[in-house]
């Protein structure tokens, strides 16, 4: 039987990616989104509807008779007029408005290693709003991904176009950094098939193979036909270079706490996998089209306030 479920976000990236396995298991879609004129290709499938924090009443009635959201909302970093604090005060807005207009389950997309006690804000941030979840008393399943491939991530598209644009390849210290990534598509059916369960749960969301990240971009230079002359480089060195380059591209390349997040190995964990997609099997596939050109997460997602999950 058909059901009505929620994505906020659908209109970018892994919520896109949620509500197409939530239209092909026949369910009806309806999306809250801070980009109403967003081009997208849903036609008429999904049912759009604003995502305004400051009008709870109206994000309550948005959700009337929806049995189940899947949360993306979030942002990368602070800046200037919004910061990581706002995302976290809107979305125990959303959380509430979930409770009050009847909403049977939440599906919220988190990160790996939350910690109230981190040094880092997202990681806080992350840690608060899983607190905010079981307060609210919803049952819930929790899925923490480190980082996402495919479709049209940033992240792998932009390493891919700075290796076929540069003689170098800068890495931080001494790249031996862990990183655990999923293929988006895994994640969204992960996320669809814990909208169909009863219990409460908490899932590290990641995929079958484990890199250090030296490693990861060697993976995907070889993929592009770009062997790489990787240059380590000092912390100050490394974040005074992608500042530069940011400034170049108008664009923000690597945070100080993203690096320093990475460092500390907290998008690495030793869990079963989730993901059945490897990232080494899908290079080989999409290698040839990676980083044909560059794409500005600060351009695409100017003067909104969208989730890293949503690039």
């Amino acid at each position: 039987m058909s059901e009505l479920h929620c994505v906020t976000g659908a209109l970018g990236f892994s919520g896109g990616h949620i509500a197409r396995h939530l239209l092909e298991s026949g369910h009806d879609v309806r999306t809250l989104t801070g980009s109403l004129g967003r081009a997208h290709a849903f036609g008429n499938s999904i049912d759009i509807r604003p995502m305004d924090f400051d009008n709870p009443a109206e994000l309550r009635a948005s959700l009337n008779g929806v049995r189940v959201l899947y949360n993306t909302y979030w942002v990368r970093f602070s800046k200037a007029g919004f910061s990581q604090a706002d995302a976290v005060r809107n979305t125990r807005v959303l959380f509430a408005a979930a409770r009050d207009a009847g909403v049977e389950r939440i599906v919220h997309v988190s990160i790996t290693n939350p910690s109230a006690k981190s040094p880092y804000e997202y990681f806080r941030g992350k840690a608060a709003l899983e607190s905010a979840l079981v307060e609210i008393g919803l049952p819930h399943t929790i899925l923490r991904p480190a980082v996402l491939f495919g479709g049209t991530d940033v992240l792998v598209s932009n390493i891919a176009w700075l290796l076929r644009t540069f003689p170098v390849f800068g890495i931080i210290g001494d790249g031996e950094y862990g990183l655990r990534p999923i293929h988006v598509d895994d994640l969204a059916a992960l996320a669809v098939r814990c909208g169909a369960d009863r219990g409460t749960a908490v899932v590290d969301a990641v995929g079958p193979e484990t890199f250090r990240y030296r490693e990861f971009v060697r993976a995907i230079a070889a993929a592009v036909g770009r062997p790489a002359r990787l240059v380590h480089l000092p912390r100050s060195v490394g974040l005074a270079c992608a500042a530069g380059l940011g400034w170049a591209l108008r664009d923000v390349l690597l945070t100080a706490e993203e690096y320093d997040a990475l460092a500390d190995n907290l998008l690495v964990t030793d869990s079963p996998s989730t993901g059945t997609t490897a990232f080494s099997a899908w290079l080989r596939e999409h290698g040839a089209a990676l980083g044909r050109r560059y794409t500005s997460e600060v351009a695409r997602h100017k003067n909104r306030s969208l989730s890293y999950a949503e690039l």
